[in-house]
């Protein structure tokens, strides 16, 4: 790999917790490049210069919010900034969303216009009384080139910057609030915690509808001064040329991308490359632990929570498999006693052996100040702010030494003859099988009483499901709980995921074993096609 530059931090870097906006407007001098798409490129002069005329656009807007419905893009990044130096709401809209569902997203968040482009604009045409913006068109274009950069006066912290729909794996969508001053104090901590600087070229290739390109690669960028490189959607085969031909240092990412790269055919020289650091969260153990050694970079692998008041932090010698260690005041609480949950104990094979005392829900006791809310949602805020404390949802363990495991959703819990465990664990072991790409673990109803565990599972490329060779697995693994081994298998091309990549296990869940897809039931010490 080349040699690392000098860090250069420069001497425009506040001080203090500052908006959002006051980040973007101190690159407005700033003639090195800032953004790079396709064959495109733009100083962070001109990338500001272009905000301010959007924020020429939002401004006009009286009060109501601008949702945009945009792919990855220098559009949408402008819109983003300009909206910011407006001092106006942008609402991430998700392009996954169709009719109903999606006109409730724009109506419940205030929406007062639609930006869009004219591959998704029929989407929208005719759904709610709201104008559009279609950046693609003729009258945009000749819009724009008569309108001068706004002149933007100083924006609040306390102004909301953006409403994010969480993922919606278990529920309806949320809206969640990112004030300026929040999405300023991030793109500082992130800066500061990574060690990024100018020099470094920050690869967004995640949906900027999604709180992670936003957080984890633009926000940072904007700190830093350092170059963005947008690229429209992600692509596995795309992403080392890229890396090569931009000098990237810096990618985001969540869920499975870390596996999608890897699955790209293996060369000599794949650690010859400028990246420096990975950093995401739900990558997987072996991923990371691969991805390191191939391309030469370090994986910063981190449980966060999109409401920001939640974090678990891996660091050296974090056991395989743990999410790491939490910061101050996070603990594990069982909810119905509000007591906090005891450490895991384990067998001689780590076998869990207190799950019923040991797993609890994730809680914050200092996060209920740092979490903004749900916007329009105050039954859905009140259920995450309960006891003055942040109740993440997510279900996890720790063991004596302090690090933490995690163990599901809330609704990821199973009960099998009396005894209840969680379905994160079992996942885990089940992913040592090299058949298996992908693995969900859910309940389904047992015929009498209880749960039975199903998996459902993606397998490898070239690889077939042997019911013998996975039964003989099961058998060889000795922190296989006594309760774990699934009763069903189901084959599936895919596991249903949201757009970043999440696995939806509701619809797992609702059709159960009333699938076309193949379905193997253990019995008599082995599995038998259903």
């Amino acid at each position: 790999m080349p040699e690392e530059k000098t860090a250069v931090l420069g001497d425009d870097r506040p001080a203090r917790e500052a908006a959002f906006a006051e980040l973007v407007a101190a690159r407005g001098g700033d003639d090195r490049t800032g953004l790079c798409f396709e064959d495109r490129s733009w100083t962070w002069r001109e990338v500001v210069e272009e905000s301010r005329r959007r924020a020429s656009f939002a401004g006009d807007l009286g009060g109501g919010h601008a949702g945009l419905f945009l792919e990855n893009g220098p559009e949408h990044l402008f819109w983003l900034l300009g909206a910011a130096l407006a001092g106006v709401p942008v609402v991430e809209l998700n392009p996954t969303r169709r009719g109903a569902e999606l006109a409730r997203d724009i109506t419940h968040t205030d929406c007062g216009l639609l930006v869009t482009e004219s591959s998704r604009a029929p989407l929208v045409d005719g759904l709610v009384d709201v104008p559009s913006l279609i950046v693609d068109s003729p009258a945009y274009t000749e819009r724009l080139a008569g309108t001068p950069p706004a002149e933007v006066p100083p924006v609040s912290p306390e102004t909301i910057f953006s409403l994010v729909f969480t993922s919606g794996t278990t529920s309806a969508p949320k809206a969640v609030i990112c004030t300026q001053r929040r999405l300023g104090r991030i793109a500082v901590q992130q800066r500061d915690r990574r060690g990024l600087t100018r020099d470094d070229v920050f690869y967004v290739v995640m949906p900027m509808f999604h709180s992670n390109a936003l957080m984890a690669g633009i926000a940072p960028a904007v700190a830093t001064g350092g170059r963005i490189v947008l690229r429209r959607r992600f692509s596995a085969s795309g992403f080392l040329p890229d890396v090569r031909r931009h000098g990237v240092t810096f990618f985001n990412y969540v869920g499975k991308p870390l596996n999608y790269i890897l699955a790209v055919p293996e060369k000599p020289d794949d650690a010859d490359n400028t990246l420096r650091i990975a950093f995401g969260n739900e990558a997987n153990e072996r991923d990371i632990a691969e991805f390191t050694r191939r391309f030469g970079c370090t994986v910063i692998d981190s449980y966060g929570s999109s409401e920001g008041e939640i974090r678990l932090n891996r660091v050296p010698g974090t056991p395989p498999g743990s999410l790491g260690v939490a910061e101050a005041g996070t603990i594990v609480i069982d909810p119905g006693t509000l007591a906090e949950c005891p450490p895991a104990r384990f067998d001689g094979h780590g076998t869990l052996l207190n799950a019923d005392e040991a797993i609890g829900e994730i809680v914050d006791t200092m996060g209920a100040a740092k979490f903004e809310g749900y916007y329009g949602n105050p039954e859905a805020t009140a259920k995450r702010v309960r006891n003055g404390w942040t109740w993440s949802g997510d279900l996890a363990y720790r063991d004596a030494a302090g690090y933490w495991y995690f163990a599901g959703r809330d609704d990821d819990w199973l009960r099998v003859d009396g005894e209840n465990f969680a379905a994160a664990p079992v996942e885990r072991l089940l992913s040592r099988f090299e058949p298996f790409a992908d693995v969900a673990v859910y309940a389904v109803p047992d015929e009498h009483v209880g749960d039975q565990v199903m998996a459902a599972v993606a397998l490898a490329p070239g690889h077939v499901f042997d019911p013998s060779s996975f039964t003989r697995f099961l058998a060889a693994q000795p922190d296989l709980g006594t309760k774990w081994t699934p009763r069903y298998i189901r084959l599936v091309a895919e596991l249903p995921r949201t757009p970043t990549n999440k696995v939806i296990k509701r619809p797992l869940r609702a059709e159960a074993r009333a699938t076309s897809d193949p379905v193997y039931e253990h019995r008599d010490g082995g599995y038998t096609r259903r």
